[in-house]
């Protein structure tokens, strides 16, 4: 027993839990240093603190999902797949369910029982937890890592696994120090934006549409006129922008759009559901069964109260004008802003609001089978620390799940 691996894993999120657990499993003598006084307090908050554990997804569909350098973990996705994963927790006492889109949550929509399966576990494998305990240094002798530098104290250990997280939600504890640390040793640090992240918009009538929630629209994404992108789905207007699931997943484009100083819009088609010609005969019908009405007061039955008169602006319509003097040339262009209701990109909100880091230690540097760091032997980096992100659905907590397990059995038995 004395030739025990000794491993530090810095960081007590999804991808450092994970890695713990694997470590000690395969007989290492794991230290896990965790700068909150608990562990998992970002995982506490994702899926509205629901956690969408995975997804049911298989290896080619998560990586089409993870945009951010997806295809760099296949090798770690094939070695933990999203079945893997719903098989530890299950394994662990967490019943676990499907919901729409594939998405996997505890059957009892609480976070709070993921974070304490995880941490039995880890108590039951006797890995030594620190709590309060920010790790400032890494240090390294004749290329290999050597120990770690805790409040003014230095602890040896043969193996470290950095799972220190991004800079979103700094309040949970991740403040960016795994990108300091790794630049400290020689790594590439990649430009940090935020991803899944809510958009401002320029537009003033938007703090008149707080709180609007659109379900069934279509969303499609502009840079300097041309096309980039669109998806289908709910969203919502906010005091500053829009949010909601499809905006989060547009957000990255967007946000990598907006450093290149590009124009970035966005054109809601708020009825997708209907051709060109389908929605004019729709117009005309509410426009006869309110013809004694005005404008503003003949669109409720196509649209919320809300949107009205922003859309009818957009027509250039008087909203008092009465409907049957509205002219075909008007009609035309309702029938556009309804198809094409446009709002301009000014900014991402801050990356402390992002659920999710872009950027971060390059992929180029990390052995994609082990985790290991290419630049230090002994090194492994996993999570949200590297430079990979993914969309929402449960694809981020898949990748931290499957490169925390290669890490922690890699810096066991190697």
């Amino acid at each position: 027993m004395e030739n025990l691996k000794k491993v530090a894993v810095i960081g007590g999120g999804p991808a450092g839990m994970i890695a713990a657990i694997r470590a000690a499993e395969n007989f290492a003598k794991v230290t896990l240093f965790e700068k909150n006084n608990r562990l998992g307090k970002k995982l506490s908050i994702t899926g509205k603190g629901r956690c969408n554990l995975t997804n049911i997804a298989d290896v080619a569909e998560v990586v089409k999902n993870i945009p951010g350098n997806g295809k760099f973990l296949y090798s770690a996705l094939k070695n933990f797949t999203t079945a893997d994963t719903i098989n530890f927790f299950e394994s662990l006492g967490l019943k676990t369910k499907v919901e729409r889109g594939g998405r996997i949550f505890p059957e009892s929509d609480n976070a709070a029982e993921v974070i304490e399966v995880l941490t039995k576990k880890i108590l039951l494998l006797d890995v030594e937890i620190k709590f309060d305990s920010k790790v400032t240094k890494i240090f390294s002798s004749d290329g290999k890592v050597s120990g770690v530098e805790v409040g003014g104290k230095i602890f040896d250990f043969d193996k470290i696994i950095l799972a220190t997280g991004g800079a979103s939600y700094p309040a949970t504890g991740s403040t960016g120090d795994g990108f300091k640390l790794a630049k400290n040793l020689g790594h590439t640090v990649t430009e940090i934006f935020p991803a899944l992240v809510p958009l401002e918009i320029e537009e003033d009538f938007i703090k008149n549409l707080q709180g609007l929630s659109l379900k069934n629209v279509r969303v499609t994404l502009f840079a300097d006129g041309k096309k980039i992108t669109e998806i289908f789905g709910e969203m919502l207007f906010t005091h500053f922008g829009v949010s909601g699931p499809i905006i989060l997943t547009l957000s990255r484009a967007a946000a990598k759009l907006l450093r290149e100083k590009k124009f970035v819009e966005l054109q809601i088609n708020l009825k997708p559901a209907l051709s060109p010609e389908q929605l004019d005969a729709r117009i005309l019908r509410d426009f006869e069964k309110f013809k004694r009405k005005s404008a503003k007061n003949s669109l409720t039955e196509l649209l919320p109260q809300k949107l009205i008169e922003p859309i009818l602006d957009l027509s250039f319509i008087d909203a008092e004008k009465k409907v049957t003097e509205i002219t075909k040339a008007e009609r035309r262009r309702l029938a556009e802003n309804l198809r094409g209701f446009s709002l301009t990109v000014t900014n991402t909100r801050p990356i402390s609001e992002a659920i999710v880091t872009a950027g971060g230690v390059s992929v180029k540097e990390i052995n994609p089978k082990t985790m290991e760091s290419k630049i230090l032997q002994g090194l492994y980096i996993v999570g949200e620390v590297m430079d990979v992100d993914g969309f929402t659905g449960g694809f981020n907590l898949q990748a931290a799940w499957a490169t925390g397990n290669a890490a922690g059995i890699s810096a066991a038995l190697t």
